[in-house]
């Protein structure tokens, strides 16, 4: 609990990855991907209860290897391409009520912290904000960036006015990490979503802000593991 609110936090792990089959439990860094949200979570001073989402029977064997519990078996109606975070949240908190606040934790986001989870607990619940998210400072701005029209024709998505600017000079903006979201459970089973326009954000670092969705992508945490 924080100030007497009770977290669920759920993790989605379903088994039909397409970019890299198997994803959740391929290794990584020594133990299955799905491992390492698993450990910083359960570490957490707040999380009253952390389950697992899964259709998947090998993914729910490691989740309970590594201590995750798993109190039912996501329907397959939840677990198509299609599917979508609020739909496992909807049916997590179907099959698990009376928790004030509902938590998910993404397993492809493997450098996330225990504090980075406790943070944005403290953050949503300290604020009174209805809903809160992980977010970082993207590598490239939008406002360099472009659409392509008439062909191969570069038109500026945001405009003109600041593409001969230097990026000191730029408007700071922030992408969601994919990492945590967490929101009031009645006001998710209102909205269902973690976005509008009473959500907030919570900084993560850069260098925690790692979403795994590619071979490369698993390349690239084994060489940051292996340099801390």
């Amino acid at each position: 609990m924080f100030k007497n609110k009770k977290v669920l936090a759920i993790i989605p792990a379903r088994g039909g990855s397409k970019g890299v089959p198997r994803k959740n439990i391929k290794l990584a860094g020594g133990k299955p991907l799905i491992a390492w949200i698993i450990e910083a979570a359960k570490k957490s001073a707040y999380i009253d209860r952390l389950v697992l989402s899964s259709d998947d029977a090998e993914i729910i064997s490691v989740a309970r290897e590594y201590g995750c519990e798993v109190p039912f078996v996501r329907p397959a109606d939840f677990a198509r391409d299609n599917s979508t975070a609020s739909d496992v949240i909807l049916n997590a908190l179907d099959e698990i009520p009376g928790y004030d606040y509902v938590m998910l934790l993404q397993p492809t986001s493997p450098l996330t912290l225990t504090k980075d989870i406790d943070g944005c607990i403290e953050f949503c619940i300290n604020t009174n904000a209805k809903s809160t998210v992980s977010v970082t400072k993207p590598g490239k701005s939008p406002y360099w960036m472009f659409n392509m029209v008439e062909g191969n024709k570069l038109k500026p998505v945001l405009g003109e006015k600041y593409l001969n600017r230097q990026r000191q000079e730029l408007p700071d903006v922030y992408m969601p990490t994919g990492a945590v979201y967490i929101s009031e459970t009645q006001w998710f089973l209102k909205k269902k979503s973690f976005y509008s326009d009473s959500t907030y954000g919570y900084i993560i670092p850069r260098d925690r802000s790692l979403d795994i969705d590619s071979k490369l992508d698993f390349k690239l945490f084994e060489m940051i593991i292996q340099t801390v």
